[in-house]
């Protein structure tokens, strides 16, 4: 998955390098797939996000919608033309948005952001989805993996979701798409949050915080470590109980960040099983579970968070407990 990633990458950047679209990085593997502790391995969605940046003569700006709900954060993705009259881009083959004459833009230049995947000023996810639809499919042909896999795109809606398959093997691979919080582990993704988002809505995600995560975590790890199929067993608990997967591996998070690595070796596994269950006990009768990242300044120093991710109110997973 990793390497057809990087081949997508790779010609991402050569169809798009002219043009003004979002320039797309490198896709950050996330995800219990990428974590390392999928619940049920035989239909695991192998789950990536893909940075974008600004295009020539353009900006990103992050506006956060108004918070009546402290469980979700959400960000609009506000596209503004800069000018290029001057500066580093000054002599590039391009016209300036903002001060070329219109006719002259119009017969000379490709369309700015504003005016392909956007809705007003603001980046629009769905328009964006179905953009990434066309582009995953006209790439296809071109990659080595096309000669042996055959690819089934799904049809887009807040993502770009497609399987690949040989006749023996199949992966399901979920594209997501998101903008990068300065120069943190937090982006604002197209991964919805509610049963309904609006189209240029982009909700505050943490899930390459919480791979980073893991992956600290399996430095430290020794080889014996049961810690992952410590998760993997909890998380196929819930089923149809009142906590999510994320719940419980939210919590096996909160107990490896205060348990020593060493006291998760297999000589201990009773005692974290014990663990496990004796928290999920206290947070039941407290009806709370604290967020992992929003609000926690005991995070690994290498995981970066803006201040009003570290220093907002701690959501609570457990706040539909509450309510009933």
């Amino acid at each position: 998955i990793t390497s057809l990633m990087d081949n997508y990458t790779i010609y991402f950047g050569h169809v798009l390098a002219n043009s003004f679209y979002p320039v797309l990085q490198r896709a950050i593997g996330v995800g219990s797939a990428f974590e390392g502790w999928s619940p049920r391995e035989e239909d695991v969605v192998f789950q990536v996000l893909i940075p974008m940046a600004p295009p020539r003569g353009h900006s990103f700006h992050l506006e956060l919608e108004s918070a009546e709900q402290r469980q979700v954060r959400n960000f609009r993705v506000r596209v503004q033309l800069e000018c290029t009259c001057t500066g580093e881009q000054q002599g590039e083959d391009m016209l300036c948005f903002l001060h070329s004459p219109e006719e002259e833009l119009k017969s000379n230049q490709d369309p700015s952001l504003l005016n392909t995947l956007c809705t007003g000023s603001y980046l629009d996810v769905q328009k964006t989805a179905r953009w990434f639809y066309q582009l995953v499919k006209a790439i296809w042909p071109a990659l080595p993996q096309s000669h042996n896999w055959q690819l089934v795109l799904l049809p887009p809606r807040r993502s770009c979701e497609f399987k690949v398959t040989n006749g023996r093997q199949s992966f399901r691979i979920k594209m997501l798409f998101g903008v990068r919080r300065g120069d943190s582990h937090i982006f604002v993704s197209s991964q919805p949050r509610e049963a309904y988002t609006q189209s240029t809505t982009w909700p505050e995600t943490y899930a390459v915080a919480e791979t980073e995560f893991f992956k600290y975590i399996a430095r430290q790890a020794p080889r014996d470590s049961m810690h992952l199929k410590c998760l993997r067993f909890f998380t196929r608990l819930p089923v149809g109980l009142c906590f999510s997967t994320y719940a419980m591996k939210t919590l096996v998070m909160h107990l490896l960040n205060i348990t020593a690595m060493s006291m998760w070796r297999r000589r201990y596994l009773r005692d974290r099983l014990e663990d496990i269950i004796y928290c999920l006990q206290l947070c039941l009768h407290a009806k709370r579970l604290n967020h992992f990242v929003v609000g926690n300044r005991r995070l690994p120093r290498h995981i970066q968070v803006p201040s009003d991710v570290q220093t907002a109110a701690i959501p609570n997973l457990f706040h539909h407990l509450a309510q009933q």
